[in-house]
C-alpha cells in the first residue's frame, strides 16, 4: 500500500504597518488554496528566522513605511538577516518570491521589498519570479500589480514543483466550500452575565479592558501594544488658521488622565478615534444585530486557521456587541477590500446584486470596483446599503470589516516644557470625491468636534517617529511647511528651556504656508523666539524664514527661501548641523533635497554628483531625517 504524500504547505510571510500587506497576503493564501495548495500564513515576527534555510518555498509580502522604513514586525527578522556570519550559501535550498507595497510618491519607493529581495539573493536563495511592486498611485492601487504578478507566480511555482497544484496552476476549486467557515466564531451570553463582570469597575479601567480585549481579537490585523499606554482628555481646542480660509488647522492640548506620560520631542502620538454614534447604530440596524447582547469572539476551531489569526488572547470576558463594533470595526470611514464584495456575493439573494458583486470581485471588474469603492472612499455601511438583499452573518463582518485603526500625529510640544501635557497640530481633513460627495477624516474631525469641557477619554500610545531628539549642542536646519512645523515647535520649546541653563547650538528654521494672513501657524511663537537672543535669532547664529506661496504672483516655497540662504546653510552643514524635514509627502521632500544638492554643489564648489554623494553620506551618518505624511 502506497502512503499518500501529504501536500506541501506554501509559507506566506507578511510585514504590514497599516493592514494592506495582510490583505494582499491573505488574498495570495486564498488563491493558492483555491488551486489545491495548503497555506501557512504568518506575520514575519511570528516566524523563527533561523529556520529559514529549512523552507523550500517562501512568499514575502512586505510594505514600506514613511521614508523607506521597515514595518515594526520585520525589524527583528531583518536584523537577523544582516548578521555577518551568514554565508552566501546559507539559503541555497530556498526558493522565494517578494511582493512589495509602496507609494511611488515617496522617494524610497518600495525600499523594504527591494532590499529584502537583494539580501535573500545575496544569501543564496533563488527568486522564483521577479519581485512585484504594488503602487498606491496606480489607478487600482496595489492590486494593479498584484493580479498579473500572482498569475506569473502560480505558473512559475507549478513548473518548479507540480505537486503544489495537483490539478495545474489555473484550475480553481469553487469557493463555496470555504463559505461556511469564517475564521472567527461568536458566542452570545445573557445580559446578566455580561453586566455582572463590569458593575464595580471604574470608567478608565473598564475602557482599558474593553480596548485590550477587542483589539486583541481583531484577526491578525494589529501588531504592537493592545492596551493603551494612557488616556488623555482634551483641555484646549484652538483654531490656528483664519476662518473662511479654506483650511481648518487646530492646536490641541491634552492632559494625561490615568497615568503620567513620557515622550521626547520628535515622537509620535497614536490616537484611537471615536466613531459617529449614528453611523454605528445604522450599521447595527442594517445588519439586524442586537446592540445590547454580550458576545465573546474566538478563533474557529480549525488548526489551519489558528496559525494565521492572532487570537491567542480571545475575549476573557463577554463584551457588549455595540462596544465591540465601536472599538474594533471601522464601519463609516474605511473602504472594504475586494474580498468583502466576493463574500457578499454569496449572501446576496437578489440576482442582479449577486451578479454585480461577482463582477466586482472578478479580475475583469477590478477597475470598476476601484472607481466605485476606493476612489469614492465608500464605507462599509454605504456598500451594505447599496446591496440591500445581502445579510452577512456577524462572524463574517467581524472578519472582513476593516479594523478601526489608530491615527498617528507628530507631537508639537516639549515634555520638559509641559510635564503632564501633549500638544498636537492637526489639519482637519475634508475633501470632495469624484462624484462630489463630501468626505472628512475620521480622527481629525472627531478631535475638532470634541469639547474640552466634556472630558472625553481618548486612548493613546506614544511611539518613536523618524525624527530623533537632538542634543542641545547639535546645530539644526529645520524645514517644516504647513503642519510640518508641528514637531519643530517642540524642538524650539525644548531648546529654549535648555538655553536657560547653558549654551545651545543655533537653529535655522524654514516655514511655509499659503498666506501670511490665513495660515501662518504659531506666528507669534516663532517671532518671539527669533527676537534678540532667542533660539531662532540671528545673534545665536540661526534664523526664522517664512515662505508665503500665494502672497505674490510667483509662488514662493521653502526651497526658494533655502536657496536665498545657501551660504548660511552651508556654514551650518560644515559645522556638523543635522537636517530635519517634516510635512507633506507629496513633492516637498524631494524638492527640498534638490535644493540641498544645489546648495552643497554651489557653496562647496563640487559637481552635482559629488553633492548627491555628500548628502547620502549625511543621511547614513544619521544627520538627515525626513518625516512625511500623505
Amino acid at each position: 500500500m502506497v502512503m499518500e504524500e501529504k501536500p506541501k504547505k506554501l509559507l506566506i510571510l507578511y510585514a504590514s504597518e497599516t493592514g494592506n500587506a495582510i490583505d494582499a497576503a491573505e488574498r495570495l493564501g486564498r488563491e493558492a488554496e483555491r488551486r489545491g495548495c495548503p497555506v501557512l500564513l504568518l506575520s514575519v515576527d511570528d516566524f523563527d528566522p533561523s529556520s529559514l534555510p529549512d523552507q523550500e518555498i517562501v512568499i514575502f509580502v512586505v510594505s514600506t513605511t514613511g521614508q523607506g522604513e521597515n514595518p515594526d514586525s520585520i525589524k527583528v527578522f531583518w536584523k537577523f538577516l544582516l548578521q555577518r556570519n551568514l554565508t552566501q550559501t546559507w539559503l541555497s535550498r530556498v526558493n522565494y518570491a517578494v511582493f512589495g507595497l509602496g507609494d511611488s510618491g515617496y522617494q524610497k519607493y518600495n525600499f523594504v521589498a527591494k532590499k529584502l529581495d537583494k539580501r535573500l539573493s545575496d544569501l543564496g536563495a533563488t527568486a522564483v519570479v521577479e519581485r512585484g511592486l504594488g503602487d498606491d498611485q496606480h489607478p487600482s492601487g496595489y492590486e494593479g500589480a498584484l493580479d498579473p504578478w500572482m498569475s506569473t507566480l502560480w505558473k512559475a511555482l507549478y513548473q518548479k514543483d507540480p505537486k503544489l497544484f495537483p490539478k495545474g496552476p489555473e484550475l480553481m476549486t469553487s469557493n463555496m466550500s470555504l463559505m461556511d467557515q469564517p475564521k472567527v466564531q461568536i458566542t452570545y451570553h445573557d445580559v446578566a452575565e455580561g453586566t455582572s463582570n463590569f458593575s464595580s469597575i471604574p470608567d478608565v479601567k473598564l475602557l482599558e479592558m474593553q480596548i485590550e480585549s477587542t483589539r486583541f481579537i481583531l484577526p491578525g490585523k494589529l501588531s504592537g501594544k493592545y492596551s493603551p499606554e494612557c488616556f488623555l482628555k482634551m483641555v484646549k481646542n484652538d483654531p490656528l488658521s483664519k476662518a473662511g480660509s479654506g483650511k481648518d488647522v487646530r492646536h490641541f492640548e491634552f492632559e494625561a488622565v490615568s497615568s503620567s506620560i513620557q515622550y521626547e520631542v520628535g515622537d509620535v502620538l497614536h490616537i484611537l478615534p471615536g466613531q459617529d454614534a449614528a453611523a454605528v447604530d445604522a450599521f447595527i440596524n442594517r445588519c439586524n444585530l442586537n446592540p445590547t447582547s454580550y458576545i465573546r469572539v474566538q478563533a474557529n476551531d480549525n488548526k489551519e486557521i489558528e496559525q494565521s489569526y492572532d487570537l491567542r488572547n480571545t475575549l476573557k470576558v463577554p463584551v457588549r456587541l455595540k462596544t465591540f463594533v465601536e472599538l474594533a470595526m471601522d464601519v463609516a470611514s474605511a473602504s472594504p477590500r475586494r474580498y468583502f464584495f466576493e463574500v457578499m456575493s454569496y449572501f446576496a439573494t437578489a440576482e442582479h446584486e449577486k451578479e454585480r458583486l461577482q463582477y466586482f470581485a472578478s479580475p475583469e471588474g477590478r477597475d470598476d470596483l476601484y472607481e466605485y469603492n476606493q476612489k469614492e472612499r465608500r464605507t462599509v455601511l454605504e456598500v451594505l446599503d447599496d446591496f440591500p438583499s445581502v445579510q452577512m452573518p456577524f462572524e463574517w463582518l467581524v472578519q472582513l470589516v476593516p479594523p478601526l485603526k489608530t491615527r498617528a500625529f507628530s507631537i508639537s510640544s516639549s515634555h520638559s516644557a509641559h510635564p503632564n501635557q501633549v500638544h498636537l497640530t492637526v489639519s482637519v481633513v475634508s475633501w470632495t470625491t469624484p462624484y462630489k460627495r463630501k468626505r472628512t477624516g475620521l480622527c481629525s474631525s472627531w478631535l475638532a468636534e470634541l469639547d474640552p469641557q466634556k472630558s472625553v477619554l481618548i486612548p493613546a500610545w506614544f511611539q518613536k517617529g523618524s525624527l530623533p531628539s537632538p542634543p542641545p549642542s547639535l546645530p539644526l536646519i529645520l524645514i517644516g511647511p504647513g503642519t510640518g512645523c508641528a514637531p519643530f515647535r517642540g524642538f524650539v520649546e525644548e531648546r529654549a528651556l535648555q538655553s536657560q541653563s547653558g549654551p545651545t547650538a543655533p537653529i535655522l528654521f524654514f516655514f511655509g504656508c499659503r498666506n501670511e494672513e490665513n495660515d501662518f501657524l504659531y506666528r507669534d511663537f516663532w517671532l518671539l523666539h527669533s527676537q534678540k537672543g532667542g533660539v531662532l535669532s540671528e545673534e545665536k547664529g540661526g534664523g526664522f524664514l517664512a515662505a508665503f506661496s500665494r502672497d505674490q504672483q510667483q509662488k514662493v516655497y521653502v526651497q526658494h527661501k533655502m536657496r536665498e540662504e545657501s551660504f548660511k546653510i552651508w556654514n551650518l552643514l560644515t559645522e556638523g548641523a543635522a537636517v530635519y524635514v517634516a510635512g507633506s509627502a507629496d513633492k516637498m521632500p524631494s524638492d527640498v533635497l534638490l535644493a540641498f544638492e544645489e546648495i552643497v554643489s554651489k557653496e562647496g564648489g563640487v559637481p552635482k554628483e559629488a553633492a548627491v554623494k555628500w548628502l547620502r553620506a549625511l543621511e547614513k551618518a544619521g544627520k538627515y531625517h525626513v518625516e512625511a505624511w500623505s
